[in-house]
């Protein structure tokens, strides 16, 4: 299985690492050698180390996967270009942070002739898995990641391309991968009582529907039309209005603290289709309650490629 994909639950700890490629198209290619040889080397055992491409990964003569651009603003986005984009993203996965480290400090020797962009690490506290889903608590004390598929198969099905997509045939089996690096405004969210969030969320902290649901279960909607028991602009419910439908993606999330003043969430999500995976559900969350809680300052979208090296044979060839 590929490594962004391992497992229901993630490993408790991350760096990811945005780097700039050089515009020759020799160097780039050479880069793009090297790290792919520099990540298969460190992954494995207690590492999950996986590359995903940014647009300017591609040299123009390759047809690079159809979605893949700079991601764009969305509503309320303030995207600091020192935190956002880059052409080349390294993201290492372990069982310990310091394991973490050293794997990303290996690969980055491997590759001394590119510059960093961006980078940041994280932790997934109360990391588990139950039912088959990977389960964590966010910086705004709520369980998350009972939306995600329960099996490795739903998980393939809904994070990787399909020979039918109309993407360059290279990519098939490979994932979009979206980055969303979001602020949290953590002390104005604790002054509010636990019912006030949890009406915001749409859930409980454990993950519990408000209408007695449980918590890997699916409620139905239709039944509140008006919001009295979920309100129509809790989180929950803008972004999987159909339950018996949810949204096409794999999510893979991190917390991340700078500083007081700095903390938040390294929301992470495949998926085989952009437009119908995170774009919709983002498009949904316009509105949202929770939105004055947040502040989405980088991130970006990138490619992850199958398992092989076909995709590089065809970025690098003569």
């Amino acid at each position: 299985m590929p490594a962004h994909l391992r497992g229901a639950a993630p490993l408790p700890y991350t760096q990811v690492i945005s780097l700039n490629l050089a515009r020759d198209e020799r160097l780039r290619a050479s880069a793009l050698r090297a790290a792919h040889h520099a990540v298969t080397e460190v992954d494995g055992g207690e590492i999950a180390a996986w590359l995903a491409l940014g647009e300017g990964a591609f040299p123009s003569r390759v047809d690079r996967p159809r979605h893949l651009r700079k991601m764009p603003l969305f509503a309320g986005d303030v995207l600091d270009p020192a935190q956002s984009h880059g052409d080349l993203l390294l993201h290492i996965t372990g069982s310990a942070a310091r394991a973490v480290q050293q794997a990303a400090e290996r690969t980055l020797q491997a590759l001394p002739q590119q510059q960093v962009r961006w980078r940041t690490d994280g932790t997934r506290p109360e990391n588990r898995t139950e039912n088959g889903r990977g389960l964590a608590r966010n910086p705004f004390h709520f369980t998350e990641g009972y939306g995600n598929p329960a099996t490795e198969e739903e998980s393939t099905d809904r994070a990787a391309v399909r020979a039918a997509q109309s993407e360059p045939s290279w990519a098939v089996g490979g994932s979009y991968q979206v980055i969303r690096i979001i602020r949290l405004a953590t002390d104005f969210w604790d002054r509010d009582t636990v019912y006030e969030q949890e009406r915001i969320i749409g859930r409980r902290r454990d993950g519990r529907w408000l209408d007695g649901t449980p918590s890997d279960e699916r409620p139905v909607f239709a039944t509140d039309p008006h919001g009295k028991i979920t309100p129509l602009d809790a989180h929950a419910r803008r972004a999987a209005p159909d339950r018996h439908n949810p949204p096409p993606i794999v999510r893979r999330s991190y917390n991340y603290r700078r500083s007081a003043d700095d903390q938040g969430l390294i929301f992470c999500c495949f998926q085989r289709d952009l437009e119908k995976g995170f774009e919709a559900v983002q498009n949904r969350l316009q509105g949202e309650a929770m939105a004055k809680y947040t502040l989405t300052i980088g991130g970006g979208y990138f490619f992850v490629p199958p398992l092989g090296d076909a995709w590089l044979q065809a970025l690098t060839r003569a």
